[in-house]
C-alpha cells in the first residue's frame, strides 16, 4: 500500500495534538470527579479509558482526514475527546468543559441539541449513531439525485464505533437496508479494544464483522500493526513474535498491557525465548520500550490511520476499518477489565500531569506542556481541513405551504383513508411543496394508504427499475417504478430503520442544507418497537410527520399483538413530537396543514401568552388514525374551529349553562361517544361533547400556564382552562379513548370536575368492534354507564341491563 502521510512536521503537530487531546479529555474527567465540588455525591463518570482509545484516530480525522462536508457520529463514550478536539480548534469553551456532565456544560453524549461545540449527530443510545450515518449517506444520494445541494461536494458519513456497540441489532437491520440501497460514501470505523462494560470480548470477532460487512458489499481494513510493529516484524526473529500476537487470547494482552513492560518481557521470553533472534529482538529493548512496542496497535498508530483514510477517499465504496485498539491507551487504566467505569485516582492523576509536564493550575491551557513551539501547533490548526469553512450547521428557506389542503368530501370514510385521499390530491400538483414531500414506510405502504401517492409519485433509486408486472400486462392497482425521480423510500420490514431513516431525512436541512419534508408511516403498535429511535430522532431534533395506522383495538380481527394501547401516553410524554388523533377527515386535513409548517419552524422556546404552546420552536408530528370507517359531519370549518382544532379540542356539542355531565373523546370512538350524549340526554341535563384531537397539546399548554401563574402571570390561561372554566362544579366528567385511559384522565384536574377514564387498559383480543367495544366499556352503553354512576340524577332511561 502506497503510503499518504503528510510530511514530518505535520505528523509530528498531529502527535502533538493527540497527546493534548489525550490529556484535555482525561483532566476534564479528573475534573468532573474530584476537583468540582459534588453536591449530591453522585457518581458523574466520564469514561476515561473508553475515551483514551479513540484519541488517536479521532486525532487523524478532524485534524487531517476529515473534510468541512463529511459528518461524524462520535461513539457515545468517547465525548471527552471530541469536545478536547473541538476546545483546541476554538468551537467549545473551558467553562463548558470545567463544567463536563453539569448544568448547562459539556454534555456526557454528543448532542446536537445541548452543545455549543460542532456536533453532526447526536450519540448516546448505542448503536443509533452509527445507522445514522448510513441513512444520512442514502439521504445524500436523494438530494444528490434530485439536483439539490449542488453546490455541497459530496461528503464521507463516519461513525466511530465501538466494538461492543457492534451487538446492537439496529446496526445489522441497517446494513441490509444500506445493501438494498447501494449506499456509499460511509466509514464505520470500529474501535476494536476487545472489552465491553462487564467483560472482555469473545476470540475472533474480527472475523465475524470482516465476512458480515464483506457480504453486504463494504469493503474491510483490518489496521492491527503500527509502525512499530511492523518494523520489528522486518527485524529477525519478528515473524515469530508476529505469530504469538496474532494467536494471544484477548484477555491476556489486555492484562499484560496492565501489567506493563516487565510482564511484557517475561511471557514473552518465557513462550519465545530463543537463545537467538527472538530472545535478541526482545532484549534490544528496554521494559518502557518493549511496553510502548506491544501497545503501537494500528487504532493508536498515526501513520497507519493517515494512510488507511486517505486509500479510503479513493473512492466512494462504504468502508469498515476494523482499528486494533487498548482499552485505556496511555492511561494507568490501560487494559484493566474493570476500566470502563474506573477513574484515575488524584495520585494517578498526579503522575500522568507530571508526564504532560502541565503545571499546576495550567491544565486547561490548550498547548501546555508541549514540545512544539504554541505558534506552531495553532498555525497547523488554522490549516485543519475540517475546520476550513467554520461550523457546518446549515439553514434552508422554509418552503411555502398551501393555505388548506383538500379535504375529503365522502359521506364516510376513516382517518386512515382520508390521509391516503389528502396525499394523493397533493401527488397531483407541480409544486416545490409536493416535490419536497418524501414518504418512507417500512413494508407498509399499501396497508398505510401510501399507495395513490406512490403511483403519482414512483419510488426511489438511483437507477431506473421497471415494474415487471406492468410490463407484462398483469392488472395491478399499483405502478411501482424506481427512478431517481421518485418521492417514495421503501423499507424492509424492520420499524427500526423507518426512525432512523425519518432522523436522517429531517435533519437535511441542517446536514445538506435542503428542506425535506419526510412522512414516514407505521402501524401503530410497532412504534414500540422502534420506541428508542423515535426518541433519538426527536432529541436530535429531526423534523417529520410519523403516521401511525391502523391503532387501539379498533383493529379489532387482528387481535392483541397489533392492537395499541400505550401509544397515545408515548405520544404525549416524546418531547419533540406532537401527538394528534382527530376523529374526522377534515380535521385530518388542517392538522396535516399545521404540521407541514409547523416541522420548519425553528425560533425561540419561550411559550405564546396566547396558547401558551411553543410552537415557533417547531418539532415534529405524530398523526395516530384508524383504518375505522366514520360518518363524516357535514360542516365547513371556519378559522375559529380550524385553531381549535389545532389547539387540541373544540365542542361538537356545547354544554348548557346547567350542565351535568361533559363526554371528552379522541378518535375512532367518536361514535359512541355521540351515541352516548343521545342515550343520557333526557336525563342528563345541558350534557355537553367534546372532541379532543390532541390530548398532547392541551395538556402541554394547561402545564404551561400554570408555570406561568406560578411566576406571577396571573392572567395566563390555557385553551383546555377555557373550554372547562364555564362548567358548573357539579358537572362529571366521562373520557373515553381506544388507548390507555390516563390520555384523557387528567382532564378532571384542569377545574376541579369528578371524572371517569374510560380506555383500553390491558391486551387486546380478536372479535368485531362491537364486540371489543363492548368488552373494555368503551361503547356507547359504557360511556352512558359511567355518567350515570359518576352524575346523580334518576336512572338513565336507554341503558341495558348488564
Amino acid at each position: 500500500m502506497a503510503t499518504t502521510v503528510p510530511h514530518h512536521a505535520d505528523l509530528a503537530c498531529l502527535q502533538e495534538l493527540e497527546r493534548k487531546v489525550l490529556w484535555l479529555a482525561s483532566w476534564t474527567i479528573h475534573h468532573a470527579n474530584h476537583v468540582r465540588p459534588n453536591v449530591d455525591g453522585l457518581k458523574i463518570g466520564g469514561h476515561q479509558a473508553s475515551s483514551a482509545s479513540l484519541a488517536a484516530i479521532m486525532t487523524a480525522l478532524y485534524f487531517s482526514a476529515l473534510r468541512p462536508e463529511d459528518r461524524v457520529a462520535v461513539k457515545p463514550h468517547a465525548s471527552p475527546i471530541f469536545h478536547a478536539i473541538q476546545y483546541l480548534l476554538g468551537n467549545q469553551t473551558r467553562e463548558k468543559l470545567e463544567n463536563f456532565r453539569g448544568y448547562k456544560g459539556a454534555q456526557s453524549y454528543p448532542s446536537r441539541t445541548k452543545d455549543i461545540d460542532d456536533v453532526d449527530f447526536s450519540t448516546g443510545s448505542v448503536g443509533l449513531g452509527v445507522a445514522q450515518t448510513l441513512f444520512a449517506s442514502l439521504v445524500q444520494d436523494y438530494l444528490k439525485a434530485k439536483g439539490l445541494a449542488k453546490d455541497l461536494p459530496e461528503g464521507r458519513m463516519v461513525s466511530l464505533v465501538g466494538d461492543a456497540e457492534m451487538d446492537e441489532g439496529n446496526i445489522f437491520e441497517a446494513l441490509l437496508e444500506g445493501w438494498k440501497h447501494g449506499l456509499r460514501n460511509t466509514w464505520w470505523i470500529v474501535d476494536y479494544n476487545r472489552q465491553s462494560l462487564d467483560a472482555v470480548i469473545r476470540e475472533g470477532l474480527w472475523e465475524r464483522f470482516e465476512n458480515i460487512f464483506r457480504a453486504f458489499g463494504w469493503d474491510v481494513v483490518i489496521l492491527k500493526y503500527g509502525t512499530l510493529m511492523r518494523e520489528a516484524f522486518q527485524e529477525p526473529g519478528g515473524e515469530r513474535l508476529r505469530d504469538w500476537i496474532d494467536r494471544c487470547p484477548n484477555q491476556l494482552y489486555s492484562a499484560l498491557t496492565y501489567q506493563g513492560g516487565a510482564a511484557w518481557r517475561k511471557r514473552l521470553m518465557d513462550e519465545l525465548g530463543d537463545q537467538g533472534p527472538v530472545s535478541a529482538l526482545i532484549g534490544r529493548r528496554s521494559d518502557a520500550e518493549l511496553a510502548r512496542l506491544m501497545g503501537n496497535l494500528g487504532g493508536h498508530d498515526l501513520p497507519s490511520l493517515l494512510d488507511a483514510f486517505a486509500q479510503a477517499r479513493t473512492h466512494d465504496r462504504p468502508v469498515c476499518f476494523i482499528c486494533y485498539t487498548i482499552k485505556g491507551a496511555g492511561l494507568p487504566l490501560a487494559g484493566h477489565k474493570d476500566n470502563h467505569a474506573g477513574l484515575m485516582t488524584p495520585a494517578q492523576m498526579e503522575a500522568f500531569q507530571a508526564a504532560n509536564a502541565v503545571r499546576p493550575g495550567h491544565e486547561w491551557d490548550r498547548f501546555e506542556g508541549a514540545t512544539l513551539p504554541a505558534a506552531t501547533l495553532e498555525a497547523f490548526l488554522k490549516r485543519v481541513p475540517f475546520a476550513a469553512k467554520g461550523r457546518r450547521r446549515y439553514t434552508a428557506p422554509a418552503v411555502a405551504v398551501p393555505a388548506a389542503l383538500p379535504a375529503p368530501t365522502q359521506k364516510s370514510v376513516s382517518t386512515q383513508a382520508a390521509f391516503g385521499l389528502i396525499l394523493n390530491e397533493l401527488g397531483r400538483e407541480r409544486s416545490d411543496f409536493a416535490d419536497r414531500i418524501v414518504t418512507t414506510a417500512p413494508d407498509v405502504t399499501v396497508s398505510t394508504n401510501l399507495g395513490a401517492w406512490v403511483n403519482r409519485r414512483g419510488l426511489f433509486a438511483k437507477a431506473e427499475m421497471a415494474d415487471l408486472f406492468k410490463k407484462e400486462r398483469i392488472p395491478s392497482t399499483y405502478s411501482w417504478e424506481f427512478s431517481p425521480k421518485g418521492q417514495h423510500l421503501e423499507l424492509g420490514i424492520a420499524e427500526s430503520n423507518l426512525f432512523i431513516l425519518l432522523s436522517a431525512l429531517g435533519l437535511s436541512h441542517s446536514v445538506f442544507g435542503e428542506r425535506l419534508l419526510p412522512i414516514g408511516t407505521v402501524y401503530d403498535p410497532f412504534i414500540m418497537r422502534g420506541a428508542d429511535q423515535l426518541n433519538y430522532a426527536c432529541y436530535q431534533d429531526a423534523r417529520f410527520m410519523l403516521v401511525a395506522t391502523p391503532s387501539g383495538v379498533t383493529l379489532a380481527p387482528e387481535g392483541g399483538a397489533h392492537q395499541s394501547i400505550a401509544t397515545p401516553l408515548v405520544g404525549m410524554a416524546q418531547d419533540g413530537l406532537a401527538y394528534f388523533e382527530p376523529a374526522f377527515a377534515d380535521e385530518l386535513a388542517v392538522v396535516m396543514r399545521w404540521a407541514f409548517d409547523y416541522m420548519q419552524r425553528d425560533g425561540e422556546g419561550a411559550p405564546s401568552e396566547q396558547t401558551w404552546l411553543r410552537d415557533e420552536t417547531g418539532g415534529s408530528v405524530y398523526l395516530r388514525l384508524s383504518s375505522r370507517t366514520l360518518e363524516q359531519p357535514s360542516r365547513t370549518l371556519d378559522a375559529d374551529l380550524e385553531r381549535d382544532v389545532v389547539l387540541g379540542a373544540y365542542w361538537l356539542r356545547r354544554p348548557g349553562p346547567n350542565a351535568q355531565v361533559v363526554i371528552a373523546y379522541t378518535g375512532a370512538v367518536a361514535p359512541e361517544a355521540i351515541e352516548a350524549v343521545g342515550l343520557i340526554g333526557e336525563d342528563r341535563r345541558d350534557v355537553g361533547l367534546l372532541a379532543v384531537t390532541s390530548a398532547d397539546r392541551l395538556h402541554a399548554a394547561w402545564s404551561a400556564a400554570q408555570r406561568a401563574r406560578e411566576r406571577g402571570l396571573t392572567h395566563a390561561r390555557s385553551h383546555v382552562e377555557r373550554l372547562l372554566g364555564g362548567l358548573p362544579p357539579h358537572c362529571a366528567l366521562v373520557t373515553v379513548v381506544d388507548g390507555h385511559p390516563a390520555t384523557l384522565g387528567w382532564l378532571g384536574s384542569v377545574e376541579g370536575h369528578r371524572t371517569r377514564a374510560l380506555g383500553v387498559e390491558h391486551f387486546g383480543q380478536t372479535g368485531t368492534i362491537a364486540d371489543l367495544y363492548r368488552h373494555y366499556g368503551i361503547d356507547a352503553q359504557g360511556i352512558a354507564r359511567a355518567a350515570e354512576a359518576l352524575s346523580p340524577g334518576r336512572p338513565v332511561r336507554h341503558l341495558r341491563a348488564v
